[in-house]
């Protein structure tokens, strides 16, 4: 049975890859990871940096400082659902 994830209705959609240590690039910016970020596959497991697919759909939160914290790799299926009005 799969389970059932709760992404924060917060959470901003964008597309994300690795590009060294912790640093990503989402929606074609380089962006700093925030100490103790973490990243979830479509298995809702946490995974390394280097192990995030090029050019991921994800769902992500920031911290105060403006990095990321959360991320969400997107299944097709939470990919094609539209977003809820925040």
């Amino acid at each position: 049975m799969a389970q059932l994830r709760t992404i924060p209705t917060s959470a901003e959609r964008g597309l994300m890859s690795h590009l060294s240590g912790m640093l990503v690039s989402l929606n074609g910016e380089r962006v700093q990871l925030a100490t103790g970020a973490q990243i979830r596959d479509t298995s809702n497991r946490i995974i390394l940096p280097a192990a995030l697919p090029p050019e991921s759909r994800v769902k992500y939160t920031l911290d105060l400082q403006g990095q990321v914290h959360r991320v969400w790799i997107l299944t097709p299926a939470e990919a094609a659902q539209p977003d809820l009005e925040k």
